[in-house]
């Protein structure tokens, strides 16, 4: 392995290091992203590594990907499928915790697994503060690099799923009209069709119109699911009637 220290990527040295890399998991799903299997990205600067760890993956068997150096990896990746990170501490130009910190910080949460043969302590709590999902040091058992894996990837599904229901809400919700917006705050504030009505000034029977549309584009099957969807959307609570006409 390599013990340079210099890093070109250092986010405090003000280097701008440009990157290809995109990341897909905050759109839905289409047919093709749902059925795509996932993929072990591996970094480390030591092929022989490298080739070891893709006869493991690929026995299992898994999808795998490796790489020299983070450059490589950014220059050449689309994260378009559920994925984890196999990565050496030490790397040609520094270290994978610095790569970590670079790519929380454009924004790219991908799950990563840190092998090392020269761990400490301080290096394995910097790791999962910034939420690595394991610190492995070398030699490891083969089993414990597969169980961490799956859980990487488990939790990278998870979130993908996550974010693409979060998509869909918000979809859903920028098809209201201003009205059904309107409606749809004052329904999850625990308002009655009346109380809706008497607050906006317009008549009962047009706010459950605009009701019945707004909870059929939402595709809500109860008041409480709509509430619910309105909590991950974080849509304010409505100012009452009298408030909105001041001044």
């Amino acid at each position: 392995m390599s013990d340079k220290t210099s890093l070109g990527y250092v986010l405090n040295n003000g280097t701008q290091w440009p990157s290809t890399l995109r990341q897909s998991g905050g759109t839905p799903p289409t047919d093709s992203m749902k059925a795509s299997a996932p993929v072990v990205y591996v970094i480390d600067d030591d092929a022989s590594v490298r080739d070891a760890i893709r006869n493991l993956l690929e026995s299992v068997p898994l999808n795998v990907k490796t790489y020299a150096s983070p450059q490589e990896f950014l220059d050449n990746t689309t994260l378009d499928s559920p994925s984890c990170l196999v990565l050496d501490i030490r790397l040609p130009d520094g270290s994978g915790l610095d790569f970590q910190a670079v790519l929380i910080q454009r924004g790219v949460r991908i799950p990563i697994i840190f092998v090392t043969g020269h761990g400490d302590v301080a290096m394995s709590v910097r790791a999962m503060k910034a939420g690595a999902v394991e610190f492995l040091t070398k030699p490891f058992r083969h089993q414990e690099l597969l169980e961490a894996i799956n859980h990487a990837i488990d939790r990278d599904r998870a979130y993908r799923q996550q974010q693409a229901e979060q998509e869909s809400i918000r979809q859903r919700y920028d098809s209201l009209t201003p009205r059904e917006k309107e409606v749809m705050a004052l329904v999850v504030d625990g308002m009655s069709n009346r109380e809706i009505g008497a607050e906006i000034g317009i008549r009962q029977a047009t706010v459950k119109f605009h009701r019945g549309k707004l909870v059929f584009k939402m595709r809500a099957d109860s008041v409480a699911e709509l509430v619910r969807m309105a909590e991950r959307l974080d849509i304010p609570r409505p100012k009452s009637r009298s408030s909105r006409t001041i001044g």
